[in-house]
């Protein structure tokens, strides 16, 4: 039997009013432009054989991770959270170490994608601040897109004793023409990092990456993917990728079963164990949940 983790799904509620990029004028995000949490994520969990599950946060602000950490200790399906901590600021390391005292805290993840600055990860975080995940065993998630990964390598290679994982398979540029330059620094850039064995990456929010036309249903989502997910199975092998929801942000592409169904197509072809390391075994070692609730 196999424990599943969904290793990436998020809470939130609108009135804390620092979700700067969830906002009513936004017309697209219209469908989760609401309150999501436990009582609506525990169904969807439960009907797919999902036990556990790590927060992810979705506002750059501490404030909201002590959101999170609240919400994880009245929830008891979660495993982790992973929180926001400004890693150039002077007050960082207090931050993650006051954070830090609370075991579900895991890591931090700075919102790379929406930085102006394509480069911030490989020169704005503070030494210090690097030195105190390393410290206090904590782990860095990196929400990058194709044009982050050559920074993101400098970053790895320079901390190679920190735990990171990339967030959504750094978000594959599929609506994109053939000849668009992402195609070729994702696929470059992620055969480069996958060669750092301390690098794991998220199979998540691919779903709302892929254009409409291809997901109409979960064969035609599955068959669209494939090559995308064979690609990161050869480079990271099943114990280096984690599966995640990325509820409720998912439901913009299609509901939490219809991810599912993809996910058991995609899969459907590996042994029992590596399955087992994709949807939930990965997720436990790198966030360290083994045997139970942290």
């Amino acid at each position: 039997m196999i424990e599943r983790i969904d290793g990436h799904c998020h809470y939130w509620t609108l009135q804390r009013g620092d979700y700067g990029w969830l906002t009513p004028g936004a017309a697209h995000l219209a469908p989760i432009y609401r309150d999501f949490g436990p009582a609506e994520m525990r169904p969807l969990a439960e009907a797919a054989g999902i036990a556990r599950r790590i927060l992810v946060q979705a506002a750059p602000t501490e404030a909201e991770t002590l959101f999170l950490l609240d919400q994880g200790r009245n929830d008891k399906a979660v495993a982790g959270i992973v929180g926001w901590v400004d890693l150039s600021s002077a007050e960082s390391v207090a931050s993650l170490e006051n954070f830090a005292k609370n075991p579900l805290f895991k890591g931090v993840r700075p919102m790379l994608q929406d930085l102006e600055d394509i480069d911030w990860i490989a020169t704005r975080p503070s030494g210090k601040a690097v030195a105190a995940l390393k410290r206090l065993g904590l782990r860095f998630d990196a929400l990058v897109l194709p044009q982050h990964l050559q920074s993101l390598r400098h970053f790895v290679e320079t901390h190679p004793d920190l735990p990171v994982v990339i967030d959504h398979a750094a978000k594959p540029a599929f609506a994109a023409p053939a000849d668009d330059p992402r195609h070729a620094m994702w696929k470059f850039g992620m055969a480069e990092l996958s060669g750092h064995p301390h690098l794991c990456c998220k199979l998540s929010g691919l779903l709302t990456e892929l254009p409409e036309g291809l997901r109409t249903t979960p064969k035609a989502a599955a068959e669209a993917l494939r090559p995308t997910v064979d690609s990161l199975l050869t480079w990271f092998g099943p114990d280096r990728l984690i599966w995640g929801s990325d509820w409720p942000v998912l439901t913009l592409a299609a509901p939490f079963a219809f991810w599912d169904e993809v996910t058991e197509r995609l899969l459907q072809d590996l042994g029992q164990s590596q399955r087992a390391a994709i949807l939930g075994g990965t997720a436990a070692r790198f966030y360290g949940i083994e045997g139970g609730r942290a």
